[in-house]
């Protein structure tokens, strides 16, 4: 797991763009990273329409938004497509970049238990330094804390 200090784990996904991104094409800018397990399920879409309908104010301070899960880019872009989400959604089909940050995690449910992602997100400073980090994401009122932290503390 990165901690807060530390240079953000860099990486290269393909991403809804229909390009590969890495942490480096945004040196200099505020990077908001969230990891969420599955495109179309009711948190994941939940959250990503929050970054979405904040997507504005986010810009207005220099940050980007990234979405990170397991799904590949065909089910990223139908997500993307269906939500009209204006942020790329990369995908980390073999979630090296998840466990490279902790979001992949032992999950139990209904008593089963198995590896997949933790809700998670992450901001990165414009120097490329994790700046705050939320593990176990709980959506409601999430994307305003995060905005309200880069206002408060990155702008």
């Amino acid at each position: 797991m990165v901690e807060v200090g530390q240079a953000a784990p860099k990486f290269s996904l393909p991403s809804t763009t229909g390009e590969t991104i890495s942490l480096a094409d945004y040196k200099g800018k505020n990077v908001v990273l969230y990891f969420y397990p599955k495109d179309m399920t009711p948190g994941c879409t939940t959250e990503a329409c929050d970054f979405r309908d904040n997507h504005a104010k986010f810009a207005d301070f220099n940050t980007v938004v990234l979405g990170i899960s397991p799904d590949p880019v065909d089910r990223h872009q139908k997500f993307t497509e269906k939500h009209d989400l204006p942020f790329p959604l990369l995908a980390d089909t073999e979630h090296e970049v998840a466990e490279q940050y902790g979001a992949w995690q032992l999950k139990k449910n209904f008593g089963k238990e198995y590896m997949g992602i933790q809700r998670s997100t992450f901001v990165i400073d414009k120097e490329g330094k994790i700046a705050r980090i939320w593990p176990k994401v709980k959506v409601d009122g999430h994307v305003q804390e995060v905005y309200n932290f880069i206002k408060e503390t990155l702008a």
